[in-house]
């Protein structure tokens, strides 16, 4: 039986909404279902998705299960294309190459320059819209995608697509003069397609709990929020540093995470969620694994014997060979909020606490 914290999600109705995108989320996301021949067509199609195995965790959940949807998604047209141009050239004092702008460097080494802070600002992943909001920049968002939905506000501002598929010429439109994405490893055309519009974009992609915080400083220097950022940066760094102080001399019970069941999906070494675990006072099982996201097989898993398992991206059933680990006999398999797990923005360090609860029963 899979225990829930308090405010997850595994209705099949939200798994069918959160199956498009979380973040993503990746590195995304909010719950993304990942069944057994979706996940397999989508690790074996690499030439599809270069690079979709790096990804932090919410951004690999959310270029899974929207890129399988985007092979049906028309090709834009060059007339279209050729409209836009001609609206950007009217403001090219949008340009990423302003003469006498300031210079920002994001986090892929990508350089941009903006003459102002940005006033009109659009958000492509639901994690920096809950790092936009933080920041207090609430009045400056023009656009986010259809994924984010937190916090509520978010919900009325005007959408442009999903993270994978924006609408170019929606952002055009908005007239936007900064645009945030979580990843560039899937967007790498529509950048392009933006920086020859002259519209700034900054790509944002931390790779661990530390890379978060370093991203929404970041994030905070580009959109003028320095010393905002610097305050939601000490506040969760506090937070970090008292459950890194409750867990200190309890032990490291075997971790396991499935994001998928068929076939086993898990965290490797290298990834976001790993990264979680440890500092939540566990020890992922399959730490020693070099990919990020690795297909992990069941034999592999009761032999390595996990006191706690996690099961998330939307997933609620533990396969039947795992009800003989150790975690299944004594009733540690749960699920926990992937809104607050797989989003690599403000929430994470809530996303940490619960599983820092789970690891250790008298965290509390």
């Amino acid at each position: 039986m899979v225990r829930k914290a308090p405010g997850s999600r595994t209705r099949r109705s939200e798994s069918r909404k959160l199956s498009q995108e979380t973040c993503p989320s990746a590195f995304q996301t909010p719950a993304l279902r990942v069944r057994g021949p979706v996940v397999r067509q989508s690790i074996q199609s690499m030439k599809l998705l270069p690079g979709l195995l790096r990804q932090p965790a919410g951004v690999f959940l959310l270029l899974l299960r929207s890129s399988i949807d985007s092979s049906s998604t028309p090709p834009r047209r060059m007339p279209v294309m050729a409209a836009l141009a001609l609206v950007l050239l009217s403001s090219c004092a949008r340009s990423t190459g302003s003469a006498g702008g300031k210079q920002f460097t994001d986090e892929i080494g990508r350089q941009l320059t903006l003459a102002a802070p940005p006033r009109r600002i659009v958000s492509l992943a639901p994690s920096i819209t809950e790092t936009l909001f933080a920041l207090g920049l609430k009045e400056r968002i023009v656009g986010v995608t259809s994924f984010c939905d937190y916090p509520p506000d978010a919900a009325r501002v005007e959408r442009v697509g999903d993270t994978l598929r924006p609408s170019t010429e929606k952002i055009v439109a908005l007239k936007a003069d900064l645009v945030v994405i979580s990843t560039s490893s899937q967007l790498e055309p529509f950048v392009k397609r933006l920086d020859d519009l002259g519209v700034p974009v900054y790509v944002s992609n931390p790779r661990d709990l530390e890379g978060v915080l370093r991203s929404i400083e970041k994030i905070g220097e580009v959109t003028g929020a320095a010393d905002r950022a610097r305050e939601v940066i000490g506040e969760m760094r506090e937070r970090v540093e008292e459950i890194a102080s409750r867990v200190e001399g309890r032990g490291q019970p075997p971790v396991l995470i499935l994001l998928g069941v068929q076939p086993l999906i898990t965290a490797g070494g290298g990834s976001f969620l790993s990264d979680l675990v440890k500092r939540a006072g566990g020890r992922s099982i399959s730490d020693d694994i070099a990919s990020d996201y690795p297909q992990f097989s069941l034999e592999t898993a009761l032999a390595r014997r996990p006191e706690v398992i996690f099961l998330q991206a939307g997933e609620s059933k533990l396969p039947d060979r795992l009800n003989d680990t150790p975690a299944a006999r004594s009733g540690s398999v749960f699920h926990l909020n992937d809104d607050l797990l797989l989003r690599p923005g403000p929430r994470i360090v809530d996303g940490l606490e619960e599983m820092a609860k789970k690891i250790h029963p008298g965290f509390d």
